[in-house]
């Protein structure tokens, strides 16, 4: 496959997820408790809607259509806000997981516009990268404002009396606790035998080289 191939499937993707974002956004802004997160979440749906514009740009740019592949990766990030929307807990320790939510879909599309504009570098295509780094510029500060945003919401979830959720009877657990219970023991289970003799390399210590590098 040729790297312009490549280059149009991940814009795609792009694509897809930032269609994704334009519907899941306005949820997050309606069930954000605190006023700075929730008006973080509004700018950026505008912004999201600007980008789907100018992906729109670069496909036309490059003479392809935009649609044609669903995003999948999008699709599991936005379903853990879901999730989080679905928390029964006090205001702070409520936003504290939309938060959690929040920048881990800011860091995958940081991710990919990335991938994308190295990709379009090397192709020589100037224009699609002036664009793309338009949306990657604003992904990042998006990021940032939420991260800002952060540090006083999770001073005041600290404050909140909440209960603690490994205490609550199994039987009051919902359906979607319990299976997301479940699959978090089947993923240790399945990584033990790689993760069992494995210890964090220490700060500093280079990685070793396989025979194929």
């Amino acid at each position: 496959m040729a790297l312009i191939d490549v280059l149009i499937d991940e814009l795609r993707d792009m694509y897809s997820a930032e269609n994704q974002l334009v519907k899941a956004l306005p949820k997050l802004a309606k069930g954000a408790k605190d006023a700075t997160l929730k008006e973080g979440f509004k700018k950026h749906l505008e912004e999201t809607k600007g980008q789907v514009v100018r992906l729109r740009e670069v496909f036309e740019l490059i003479g392809k259509k935009p649609t044609g592949k669903h995003c999948g990766g999008m699709e599991g990030v936005i379903g853990e806000g879901a999730e989080a929307l679905e928390e029964d807990a006090d205001d702070a320790s409520f936003d504290s997981g939309l938060i959690g939510a929040a920048l881990r879909t800011e860091h995958y599309e940081i991710a990919g516009y990335h991938a994308c504009i190295g990709m379009a570098k090397v192709l020589g295509l100037n224009d699609v990268v002036t664009l793309l780094r338009e949306s990657l510029d604003e992904e990042v500060n998006c990021a940032k404002e939420i991260q800002a945003a952060s540090k006083v919401i999770f001073k005041n979830a600290t404050m909140e009396e909440e209960e603690d959720k490994d205490s609550k009877p199994a039987s009051q657990k919902k359906a979607s606790e319990k299976t997301s219970e479940r699959k978090s023991k089947e993923d240790e289970k399945k990584a033990a035998p790689d993760v069992k003799n494995s210890k964090p390399a220490k700060k500093g210590t280079p990685p070793v080289a396989t025979e194929d590098e």
